[in-house]
C-alpha cells in the first residue's frame, strides 16, 4: 500500500487492519492521529492548514461554513515543491482541478476524516513501513512522520531535509522499489 498526505494514514489502515493482504506501507508525507500522545499536531503548519483543520475539529458544520466564507488555502509550498509541480508532477493539478469544480464537499470530508479517531492503532501494524517526509512541508509537518516513526513497529523513516509535501514525492521511485523489495521477499518466504 502506498499513500501520500491523507492517503497515508488510509495505507497505514490496510497495514494494520489487513495484515493477511498488505505485505508492505508505504506513506509518504502523511498525517498522524489527530491527538495523539507526544504529537504538536499543528506545530509547524500553515496558518490556513491550521485554521480549515481547526474548523473540521469544530465539526461539519463549523467546516461547511469555513468552507463558505471563502477563505482562500495556502499550500505555502516551497521552491522545490513548485519545481516538482512545473516538472515531473505538473499532472497533478490535472486530477486536483476536476477534484474540487464540484465543490468542497471532498474536502470537507477528508478534513473531517483527518480529525477524527483512525479506527486502529499503528502499533499494531505488523507489515514493514516506510515513511517519508519533507523537512520543509508546512502542509503536514515532519514532526508527524517522526512521530509515525516512533510508533509504528519496525518503521524506516526517510526525511529529505530539503523537500516540502509535493516534492518529496520525487522519491516515489525508491519507494516503490522498497515496496518491490518486500513483494519480492515476501513471494521467496512463501515459496519455500
Amino acid at each position: 500500500m502506498l499513500g501520500h498526505s491523507g492517503g497515508g494514514p488510509h495505507a497505514l489502515a490496510c497495514g494494520a487492519l489487513l495484515p493477511d493482504r498488505v505485505l508492505a506501507v508505504v506513506s509518504s508525507a502523511g498525517l498522524g492521529p489527530y491527538g495523539a500522545d507526544g504529537l504538536d499536531w499543528f506545530a509547524g503548519m500553515v496558518p490556513s492548514g491550521v485554521a480549515s483543520l481547526r474548523a473540521a475539529a469544530a465539526g461539519r458544520a463549523a467546516k461547511e461554513k469555513f468552507e463558505a466564507s471563502g477563505v482562500e488555502y495556502d499550500p505555502a509550498f516551497t521552491p522545490p515543491d513548485l519545481a516538482a509541480l512545473a516538472g515531473e508532477w505538473s499532472w497533478f493539478d490535472s486530477v486536483v482541478g476536476p477534484a474540487i469544480q464540484a465543490g468542497p464537499g471532498g474536502l470537507i470530508d477528508d478534513d473531517l476524516a483527518y480529525v477524527s479517531p483512525w479506527g486502529f492503532d499503528p502499533a499494531r501494524i505488523t507489515a514493514p513501513v516506510l515513511l517519508l517526509h519533507g523537512g520543509r512541508d508546512g502542509v503536514v509537518p515532519a514532526a508527524h512522520g517522526e512521530w509515525l516513526a516512533r510508533i509504528c513497529p519496525g518503521a524506516e523513516l526517510r526525511r529529505y531535509p530539503e523537500d516540502g509535501h509535493i516534492s518529496v514525492l520525487t522519491h516515489a521511485e525508491s519507494a516503490l522499489e522498497w515496496l518491490r523489495g518486500r513483494a519480492d521477499a515476501a513471494g521467496a518466504a512463501d515459496r519455500r
